[in-house]
């Protein structure tokens, strides 16, 4: 089935992913336990216990265009996308041109908020917002410029799990496919995703090297031996001057992660002494998000407009969008194009850009100054819930929190 790409074309693919050859392969599991250095309060103990082996797996089996990977680990494979169509910052489109209205609030709405705001409060009168003379509305309206990059980036790294009793879709089904032929559906738009899946026709299965195949190692907690140390006494025996009940006075007590048989079940393989391999592919959607506000020079608190929304006054959604000119606050034009030009920049040659949008959000502030019984005071309307932010509202209580 043919995947949308949102309108972008297929670029042509490379085949063959160098790796970093500096990144040598390690162990893909860490040193095994060495069951003859136990702690000195525990009792010695014989067993026969299993001791995993420190060797890592051999080197895994070279497969065309993942060659230098090794095991579990920090050995995941950055890989690019096959190079865009085209040349470059020219796929940028021109300049966007339109003309902008900005709304502004009026003198009814204004004395509405504050009516709204007094009546909300229980130490507030209602006299002032009644009977105030609005003296001028001083509009302090600021922006909110967003450009949003929804790219998909892919990453590969060996992984071992147990073994399944899935069929294994091993190499000899065919090659494998290179990791951006991978045909995925990406999730919606502008939401961030993570999807892995194992690579198709790379999974082998293998002796687990934890556990040497016997599905069993030392227990981990009592390195063998069957007993721990008592945690009610810390090994001492005692609980203050009386003897501890737990451990009857020895200071140890028996292992109950392996119930004193001194082994237990290999986690490497869940037991079942056999393990699969296979080359996981990990594709990441993430929102790339620049956002920018102007100075509305004002003594209003820029925090109070995360409680609040702003009015969409331009939305601009496609592959590469074009930055924004002529719009009335300069500092909103410049902050687009070099938004635009960052962005591009900096994601067209490690990720594949999917979509692109670009949004100006008005966010109203006025000003709102008053008179009320020869007092002059003022409060900010802000939001399009017109909500009010006030510290000098003239009637008020004594129990008033301003």
């Amino acid at each position: 089935m043919e995947v949308p790409n949102y309108g972008q074309p297929a670029p042509p693919f490379q085949p063959g992913y160098p790796m970093n050859p500096a990144m040598a392969p390690g162990p893909p599991y860490p040193p095994a336990m060495n069951p003859a250095v136990a702690p000195a309060y525990y009792p010695t103990v014989n067993t026969n216990a299993l001791a995993p082996q420190v060797a890592p797996y051999p080197q895994f089996t070279g497969i065309p265009g993942y060659e230098g990977m090794a095991g579990n680990g920090d050995d995941s494979r950055f890989l690019p996308p096959p190079p865009a169509v085209g040349p470059g910052p020219d796929n940028i489109p021109a300049a966007t041109n339109k003309d902008w209205l900005i709304p502004s609030i009026n003198q009814e709405a204004a004395k509405q908020a504050l009516l709204d705001y007094a009546s909300g409060q229980c130490c507030y009168g209602s006299s002032p917002a009644e009977e105030m003379e609005i003296i001028q509305l001083r509009p302090h309206n600021t922006y909110r410029y967003r450009l949003e990059t929804f790219t998909e980036s892919r990453s590969c790294e060996w992984v071992t799990k147990p073994l399944t009793a899935d069929t294994l879709d091993s190499p000899d089904k065919g090659p494998a496919p290179q990791p951006w032929e991978i045909q995925v559906t990406p999730p919606a738009l502008f939401k961030d995703e993570t999807k892995k899946m194992p690579v198709p026709h790379t999974t082998s299965k293998k002796s687990c090297q934890e556990c040497n195949g016997k599905g069993k190692i030392i227990c981990q907690k009592c390195n063998g031996n069957s007993q721990v140390k008592c945690e009610n006494c810390n090994g001492s025996g005692k609980r203050s001057a009386d003897e501890c009940m737990d451990c009857h006075g020895t200071g140890f007590k028996g292992c109950t992660t392996c119930n004193q048989t001194n082994v237990q079940t290999c986690p490497g393989c869940a037991g079942k002494g056999q393990v699969m391999t296979f080359i996981e592919l990990t594709i990441t959607w993430k929102n790339n998000l620049h956002e920018y506000i102007p100075d509305h020079h004002s003594n209003f608190s820029t925090d109070l407009f995360k409680k609040v929304t702003g009015e969409k006054m331009y939305t601009d959604e496609q592959i590469l969008v074009p930055p924004i000119m002529n719009f009335p606050e300069p500092s909103i034009n410049q902050s687009s194009q070099t938004a635009v030009q960052q962005h591009y920049s900096q994601f067209i040659s490690t990720c594949r850009i999917l979509k692109q949008r670009q949004t100006i959000e008005l966010l109203p502030l006025t000003k709102v100054e008053y008179n009320w019984k020869g007092k002059n005071c003022s409060y900010f309307v802000y939001g399009r819930e017109n909500k009010v932010e006030t510290k000098d509202y003239p009637s008020t209580c004594c129990c008033a929190i301003l």
